[in-house]
């Protein structure tokens, strides 16, 4: 397949552009700067320009675009950047493959787009499955604009799936170096009540579940998560023991709401107890079905 790919410098695209290739694929990556090598191709999201031509012979894109989400503030301005970042990148692609896909109909094309399990906002202990409606906080209005953003390329009759990626367990994933280092230094503990739940994905598997729905007859949400979510302090106590670290200094809920805002209070201490319903009905195998194995992998455990 000829593929493109947005969002290639980050840790899923580095990863995944290598697997396609590895693959056999033919992989152009899109980027904001000059570039660099010939497998590169410049475009403008902000915007909304891109070379008409440059989709006109692929088969597939991979749209993984967007400011990344650090643990810090949600202020005002930082709240733009995450959402026009992420809507002019899927509006830009969206349409440019639609426009192709019109140019030349019967061509088979999908358009996998990213998206997050914050879709849901906070739900508890309830097992939420793609069906599941949306939450009400900024994440999950973020996450509902973002997907309706590929709507030219479902009216062209491109096959659509969104990513809904959960806490991605991996070498060099932020939320593994954070921990790591916390733990390591013998500080690491629950946040808050610890009964939220943390929906992780090991990076081997959701560079696997990206590869397999380029060929896999679906569409519409599919969550990219591991078949066990668990709770934080369950999942802070499995880091504990990879690590042979202690995890008996707990942060209290308030000092992490104070130190995070809105982005404590909606991503750490809230969560979504999120299954992947459409992957495991679609027949995909997971490498890291338990969390510990995921963690080993990421911390270089065995």
């Amino acid at each position: 397949m000829r593929i493109a790919v947005t969002g290639s410098s980050g840790l899923i695209g580095t990863h995944l552009v290598a697997a396609l290739r590895t693959d056999g694929h033919d992989v152009l990556r899109l980027v904001r700067r000059t570039p660099r090598t010939a497998d590169e191709h410049r475009w403008d999201p902000h915007h909304q320009r891109v070379d008409p031509t440059l989709l006109a012979d692929v088969d597939a894109v991979v749209n993984l675009a967007g400011t990344p989400i650090r643990p810090r503030p949600f202020t005002s301005s930082y709240k733009e950047s995450l959402r026009r970042s992420r809507l002019d990148s899927t509006t830009t692609v969206s349409r440019a493959f639609a426009d192709a896909a019109t140019a030349e109909p019967g061509r088979r094309r999908v358009l996998l787009s990213a998206s997050a399990v914050g879709y849901y906002g906070d739900t508890g202990d309830r097992t939420v499955t793609e069906s599941a409606p949306s939450g009400q906080d900024f994440l999950a209005r973020l996450c509902a604009e973002w997907e309706a953003a590929t709507a030219p390329a479902e009216a062209a009759g491109i096959r659509v799936a969104h990513l809904r990626t959960g806490l991605v367990v991996g070498r060099g994933a932020m939320l593994v170096t954070i921990l790591g280092l916390v733990f390591r230094a013998g500080l690491g503990g629950r946040m808050g009540s610890g009964r939220q739940y943390w929906p992780w994905i090991g990076l081997e598997d959701e560079i696997a579940a990206i590869r397999f729905l380029l060929d896999a007859d679906v569409s519409g949400p599919v969550n990219l998560t591991g078949p066990d979510p668990v709770t934080n302090a369950e999942f802070v106590r499995r880091l504990a023991h990879v690590l042979h670290r202690p995890a008996v200094l707990p942060v209290p809920g308030p000092a992490i709401a104070l130190a995070l805002g809105e982005f404590g209070r909606s991503s750490v201490l809230a969560g979504q107890r999120a299954v992947p319903a459409a992957l495991q009905e679609a027949g995909f195998t997971w490498t890291h079905r338990d969390l510990d194995s995921a963690l080993r992998t990421a911390l270089g455990r065995g």
